[in-house]
Order: structure tokens, then sequence, then C-alpha cells
């Protein structure tokens, strides 16, 4: 298990215990604020953007490809950018923060 903390769009903080799955479905599970999953997880919308603390980047992981190509469209996107679907959920995480990017 994991404990994950959203930091909202309006500033509050939401942590989620997470056991398995992607961040956006521990998120969504939660009803953290910002955090839409509109295609279900499947890597073709951008409404589960979060931004990566730069000292977990490498813990997280990369973007794929096809992640990389839906956060180009992104105004809010940088090289912190991830989408919380592609990011499964690890004991490796425990701790992680992430900030939800407002569309």
């Amino acid at each position: 298990m994991a404990k994950i903390t959203f930091l909202t769009p309006s500033g509050e903080k939401v942590t989620v215990d997470a056991a398995s799955g992607s961040l956006m479905e521990a998120a969504v599970e939660e009803g953290v604020e910002g955090i839409h999953g509109d295609c279900g997880g499947v890597c073709s919308c951008a409404t589960c953007h979060v931004k990566v603390d730069k000292d977990w980047m490498e813990r997280v992981g990369p973007a794929s490809e096809d992640e990389e190509t839906i956060l180009e469209l992104e105004d809010e996107a940088d090289e912190r950018s991830r989408l919380s679907c592609q990011i499964e959920v690890t004991e490796a995480l425990d701790g992680l923060t992430v900030e939800v990017v407002e569309e």
C-alpha cells in the first residue's frame, strides 16, 4: 500500500491510501478535485494531468510515447508532467506528492 498526496488546484492536500491500480483510479475513487479520468485511464485525454516532484521522477518512471503525445497538447505541461492514469501504484511510491493541474 502507498500513501499518495494530491495537491489540488484550490490548494487542498488530499492523501489517499492506494493498494493497486493507477494514481488516477485512486484519486477518482476518493473524489480528488481536478482528477476526472474522462477516458477511463486509456491515455486518450488529459483530465488526470499531474506534475510529479523532480525528486520522484526516477521512481515514477518516464512517460510513454503515447502519453507524451497527449501531454504535448496541454498548455500547462512541462518536464514534470504525467498522466496519473499511466502511473501504476507500487509500494515504491509510498509518500509521493503530485500537483493536480487545473484544466
